[in-house]
């Protein structure tokens, strides 16, 4: 089993940055892909951005040049700079991990942008 533990969300105003982590409890070298969902009240889970196991980096487009997805295997964590964050950002973050088939999900963390 796998465990996925976000941090750093938090209160921000518009044109402010957060960054987020996703810590694993193992190895995150094993993954194909670690990636970044979000989730705004009535609205489906979106992807933000995600890192494959090669380093190989996708945004949505809403976030190209705004957002930026890294990871750090020593620490086995997965990192979300967030940068000129607008209201429209608000939504509770999640980070996920795949292996194979598999999917992992942590409990994820809540962004708000006052504007």
């Amino acid at each position: 089993q796998v465990q996925l533990v976000e941090s750093g969300g938090g209160l921000v105003q518009a044109g402010g940055s957060l960054k987020l982590s996703c810590a694993a409890s193992r190895s995150i070298s094993i993954f194909n892909f670690m990636g970044w969902y979000r989730q705004a009240p009535g609205k489906q889970r979106e992807l933000v951005a995600g890192i494959d196991s090669g380093g190989a980096t996708v945004y949505a487009n809403s976030m190209k040049g705004r957002f930026t997805v890294s990871r750090d295997n020593a620490k086995n964590t997965v990192y979300l700079q967030m940068n000129s964050l607008k209201p429209e950002d608000s939504a509770v973050y999640y980070c996920k991990a795949r292996l194979g088939v598999v999917s992992y999900w942590g409990q994820g963390t809540q962004v708000t942008v006052s504007s």
